[in-house]
């Protein structure tokens, strides 16, 4: 539980040290924008980059494999409970799971097997299913797993967040009901890309500093997509050159989501209460008598800075970080993403559920409603396909909105869906799909609004 000041020992240099070194290193990997080959992106995206070119066609091969040992893993520790596994936290936590999630990693290891091995229909390892997936996607999750889970005590662990927390709680918790910790998440999700987001959210979830409505708000709300894929999403509808209003109707729909949705079901119906069970103290985040808020972030900032033993033990807890994602969440992403692919490939369904959207469309007198209401929920299998879709449209007022949509959509299981599911946040599929559409509705009048006043 969080000290007061009035708890605190007074803070040595060292404190003082493992505060600020550390901590101005964690934002210059996870919330500062770089340019890198012309985009503008964060650190951590381009270390992934970088070890992506390094390992180059090799990274298909290593996923597979990592999914195939996660699988195998899960099963034998589930079903036989060894008591190597089970007495020990960790690899008890990763691989002695429920029934659903053991399935989800079978499903994932057969499917990458197949696709990876090319066996089976075509529909299954095509380059719109299962093929991109494994290829495209997981290649990119895997890179970026690994040095944001390894990186990412810098920002836990020594003391930012507290600061931040802070000093932001007078803005995210009356207008968003979320504690100030909760910005960070925020600026790393919009300034890189929104697995790091969903990955951070994560772990503050399991360290009890989020309860499960908070960390489900904040893990369907703020894990954004980056500025360089909205850049791509522009290029795919061939609006690059309204970038400006696109990424205003983007922010300002994006932010009316994150004030409304949680405000409804199924988020306002999350338990406010921690992973374990307890409930927030009430004076949780009230600044003491005799404290600015700066001085008592300051003040909890090096508290948390000198509970550090050892840079040993960072390390060591980066490590499990990026095993807990690559071994827990790639399997769960190449079974969902390629389910929800195979379906929005093979089947009309998105189209059937999008019929119902072109009175809507209508009513906000978007052009070509019927062609429009194809692409709307197609977007909850991947966010990339709306994009895709619209290119054939001819007005690019409906192009505009249809690429704005996708993007503040947000929820998609391709990637950050199945993300969400194969974390521990307190989700699931058929809440995943409610938000996507409160989203969706929501998002939608805002961003025709903009598209009205651009056009």
């Amino acid at each position: 539980m969080k000290e007061t000041p009035a708890e605190q020992q007074k803070p040595g240099k060292r404190n003082v040290l493992m505060f600020f070194l550390p901590s101005l290193l964690g934002i210059f990997l996870f919330m500062t924008p770089v340019n890198y080959d012309g985009d503008l992106t964060i650190m951590i995206a381009v270390l992934a980059k970088i070890l992506q070119a390094v390992l180059a066609g090799a990274l298909p091969s290593i996923v597979t494999a990592l999914i195939v040992v996660s699988a195998v893993l899960s099963l034998f520790a589930t079903v036989f409970k060894p008591k190597s596994v089970v007495k020990r936290p960790f690899p008890n936590a990763l691989f002695n799971t429920s029934p659903v999630w053991l399935i989800s990693r079978l499903v994932g290891a057969v499917f990458v097997v197949l696709v990876y091995a090319r066996i089976g229909p075509d529909i299954l390892y095509g380059d719109d299913t299962g093929g991109l997936v494994l290829n495209d996607l997981l290649p990119v999750l895997f890179a970026v797993f690994v040095f944001a889970g390894l990186l990412l005590p810098l920002l836990l662990d020594f003391g930012l967040l507290e600061l931040v927390g802070t000093l932001l709680t007078r803005i995210m918790r009356p207008v968003f009901g979320l504690p100030g910790r909760s910005a960070i998440d925020c600026i790393a999700s919009w300034l890189g890309d929104g697995s790091v987001g969903i990955l951070l959210t994560s772990k503050q979830y399991e360290g009890r500093h989020y309860t499960q409505r908070e960390a489900a708000v904040i893990g369907t709300t703020f894990s954004a997509v980056s500025i360089t894929f909205s850049l791509v999403v522009l290029a795919q509808v061939r609006l690059e050159h309204l970038f400006l209003p696109f990424y205003f109707a983007v922010c300002l729909a994006g932010i009316v989501a994150a004030i409304v949705v949680p405000r409804l079901p199924p988020l306002s119906w999350k338990k406010d209460v921690f992973i374990n069970g307890e409930s927030r103290p009430t004076d949780n985040e009230v600044t003491p008598a005799g404290y600015s808020r700066l001085s008592h972030g300051y003040a909890l900032a090096l508290a948390r800075a000198g509970k550090v033993e050892s840079l040993k033990q960072v390390g060591l807890t980066g490590i499990r970080n990026a095993l807990d994602m690559v071994l827990g969440v790639l399997p769960v992403v190449m079974a969902f993403g390629t389910l929800a692919l195979i379906i929005a490939e093979t089947t009309p369904l998105f189209s059937w559920l999008g019929v119902p959207f072109v009175p809507l469309l209508e009513w906000l007198h978007i052009p070509e409603a019927t062609a429009a209401s194809q692409t709307i929920v197609v977007g909850f299998a991947d966010m990339f396909i709306p994009a895709i879709l619209a290119s054939s449209i001819d007005n690019e007022m409906t192009r505009f909105v249809i690429a704005s949509l996708s993007v503040t959509q947000l929820i998609y299981m391709s990637e950050v869906g199945a993300l969400l599911l194969g974390s521990k946040l307190p989700v699931n599929v058929i809440e995943l799909f409610v938000i996507f559409l409160l989203r969706t509705l929501v998002t939608l009048p805002v961003i025709a609004l903009v598209a009205h006043a651009v056009f």
